[in-house]
């Protein structure tokens, strides 16, 4: 029987909101695997755009190789959470861990926060 777990985004301080930093690739770092190709993590993530214009955000979902692992959204000013990945899962690949990165147009405007479903 599979075991599951949430799980603080690896990027994230105590579960606190990542401050996109990144304007480029490769981009702020959001949330890492483990090395295990057997234990799947589920991603959850929401944005959060501070700015009065709306601002594209790019997530690198597991590697940062355009237009392969690009996911892009533009998320609206002061709207509240936006989802930008809606439980995708990734796993390590047996030897390194895989990576999710985000950038967006603009720094420290855009925040992302959320939550792994780890499932071992």
């Amino acid at each position: 029987m599979a075991t599951y777990s949430k799980q603080i985004l690896s990027g994230s301080t105590q579960g606190k909101a990542i401050k996109v930093a990144a304007t480029a690739s490769t981009g702020t770092t959001i949330h890492a695997t483990g090395t295990s190709s057997s234990i799947i993590d589920e991603v959850w993530l929401y944005a959060y755009n501070s700015d009065t214009a709306a601002r594209l955000l790019t997530i690198q979902f597991g590697g940062t190789t355009a237009v392969d692992n690009d996911i892009k959204v533009t998320i609206p000013p002061q709207s509240g959470l936006t989802l930008v990945v809606p439980g995708l899962i990734l796993t390590g690949t047996g030897a390194a861990a895989n990576t999710v990165y985000a950038y967006a147009a603009t720094t420290n405007v855009i925040t992302i926060t959320g939550y792994v479903n780890r499932i071992s």
